[in-house]
């Protein structure tokens, strides 16, 4: 497969500006490819974090978006299909950039999916599992768990004081209604 051929079989599956993710073809992951990508990417400047999954034959590349564009990333890989090594061998994967926070447990989680309960639920249950693994999810969760220590810790003012004389406890409802409602504005602007 030359390089232009390459270059059409690379589909975008991410882009926001400083990141981008690509599945690749079957080709740029031999070992000696996957090298001579990361080892370009890196060259470019603005280009940070450059890591690929080979589960999903994903590329993930991170740059800072000031330094760099999509566009010179883009150029950049187009650049390195022209030079790529002849076909390796399979050998181990060069080393690979450190986990995200919650990757090994991912890891963990399929393995044992795959092992007591079957590829047809592991497949279900894969989505999921990276869902649960994002910064937004995250977040929410911890939101989710800073309300109900909110609520836990006052609950004896709540029901004792706050129900029973509300206009002298005004302040304290305004400010429960308040958070409420920022809960709920940042909830509906992440949709």
């Amino acid at each position: 497969m030359d390089a232009a051929a390459l270059a059409r079989a690379i589909i975008v599956r991410h882009k926001e500006p400083g990141h981008l993710r690509l599945e690749l073809p079957v080709r740029l992951f031999d070992p000696a490819a996957r090298a001579h990508l990361e080892a370009g990417l890196h060259k470019r400047i603005g280009v940070y974090r450059v890591s690929f999954e080979p589960d999903g034959r994903r590329l993930s590349i991170r740059y800072e978006s000031l330094q760099c564009s999509q566009p010179d990333v883009a150029r950049q890989l187009r650049g390195l299909l022209d030079t790529l090594p002849p076909e390796s061998e399979p050998a181990a994967a060069p080393a690979a950039t450190a986990p995200l926070p919650g990757a090994e447990l991912f890891s963990a989680a399929g393995k044992w999916a795959e092992r007591f309960l079957g590829g047809s639920i592991k497949s279900r249950l894969d989505p999921v599992m990276k869902g649960a693994l994002t910064e937004k999810a995250s977040i929410n969760f911890l939101n989710d768990v800073l309300m109900f220590y909110l609520v836990k810790v006052h609950w004896d003012l709540i029901t004792k004081r706050w129900m029973k004389e509300p206009l002298k406890h005004a302040d304290a409802w305004l400010t429960t209604f308040y958070l409420i409602f920022l809960l709920i504005r940042y909830r509906k602007s992440n949709k």
